[in-house]
């Protein structure tokens, strides 16, 4: 892994070309009494990207998407659409919808009535017949053509999810906001409601932005994701950016799973540090451009570390460590092992099956080595 200069990744939420900017948030602070929910939020979101803000609960990525919604106004800084501050702007006179984690479908209205709410308070009014055409449109697109006559309670949780998509994509926003809305839905349904969200967000090429706290989620879906914390912005990167090089241990805890090891760095050079481990091991590793501390932290994801016996060879730039099981975990296609690592500490490892029926499994209490190879793992630079 290969980490980017820290001015770089600074610079993530605004290195996107103006002519591309649908929504941008300047500076935008959100401040309730004494806790402060946005700090100084910089991001420009591009013109038909699927966006998600991921991170723990109070992190500040709600706080972002009701800013960008008009629900809150910023304390300080702007929320702009399409060039234009619209931080004092009402909610309903934004080009933008969004779609609630609890979906706010009313119960004494058919499918088709939720669908074309919005489209009725519009002034003037238009012709019921366009109403009832335009409902008709966005039952299509959601896969639901033939359910418009059933009322909200004959529906399974995924087609109310989908009756709340027509009726935010119905007024045609340029922006399309998701609090959470497959939080309430089984893992299985959630999983396809990801991709049929994704498939419609595509076909549609409306900018989609996502606040979740579900890291597969985020990955799975997202052109670009922005992990919050402490209500900053701690990166914004493609998913494979943020799991390949991850700015610090926040950000490296939170998208996917890393061991992180303590290490002396002792020299740099060409973007390699040689870090000394806790067991007095020597390996090199990715470092972090412009950093001179001696001491650091280094990630390392448990997919770049391979377990072998006690008599097996280990390859040419590789450090074994000793370690010991204390927990296996088989999961179909792979094993989690959890290790002690003599003078390092806990380790987990997981294991493809097909390495499994390479070398066998190992047992929990069985002493075995880990192997790390030189240039894998990432100086981490410090936490937020």
């Amino acid at each position: 892994m290969m980490i980017q200069n820290p001015s770089m990744a600074d610079a993530a939420s605004t290195d996107v070309a103006p002519t591309e900017v649908v929504a941008e948030f300047a500076g935008a602070t959100k401040r309730f009494g004494a806790v402060l929910a946005a700090d100084r939020i910089n991001l420009r979101i591009r013109r038909g990207e699927f966006l998600s803000f991921l991170g723990p609960s109070g992190c500040g990525k709600t706080t972002a998407l009701r800013m960008l919604a008009g629900f809150e106004a910023p304390t300080e800084g702007a929320v702009l659409i399409d060039g234009k501050d619209v931080s004092a702007v009402p909610a309903h006179k934004r080009p933008v919808n969004m779609v609630f984690q609890h979906y706010a479908l009313f119960p004494h209205m058919t499918v088709a009535q939720n669908v074309g709410y919005g489209l009725r308070q519009r002034r003037p009014r238009l012709p019921g017949a366009e109403i009832a055409q335009k409902v008709d449109a966005a039952l299509a697109k959601v896969r639901l053509a033939d359910f418009g006559a059933r009322r909200i309670w004959e529906l399974s949780g995924g087609q109310q999810q989908r009756v709340a998509l027509a009726r935010a994509i119905i007024n045609e926003p340029q922006i399309l906001l998701l609090d959470e809305p497959m939080a309430a839905l089984d893992a299985k349904l959630r999983g396809e409601m990801q991709r049929e969200l994704l498939e419609l967000q595509r076909s549609l090429n409306v900018t989609f932005v996502l606040v979740t706290h579900d890291q597969e989620e985020a990955l799975s879906m997202s052109d670009r994701i922005c992990i919050m914390g402490k209500g900053r912005i701690a990166q914004v990167g493609s998913p494979q950016e943020l799991y390949d090089r991850p700015r610090n241990r926040y950000v490296a805890d939170f998208v996917g799973r890393a061991n992180i090891v303590a290490a002396k760095i002792i020299a740099r050079q060409g973007g390699i540090a040689q870090a000394v481990l806790g067991n007095g091991a020597t390996i090199g590793v990715n470092d972090l451009p412009g950093d001179t501390r001696g001491k650091a932290e280094i990630a390392i994801r448990p997919e770049a570390l391979t377990l072998a016996r006690g008599k097996d060879a280990v390859p040419e730039d590789t450090v074994a460590l000793p370690a010991r099981v204390t927990h296996r975990t088989f999961l179909g296609d792979r094993t989690e092992y959890l290790l002690m690592a003599e003078g390092i500490g806990p380790l987990q490892v997981n294991s493809p099956r097909q390495a499994a029926s390479a070398i066998g499994e190992h047992d929990v209490g069985a002493h075995v080595r880990v192997l790390w190879r030189a240039g894998t793992g990432l100086v981490l630079a410090a936490d937020i």
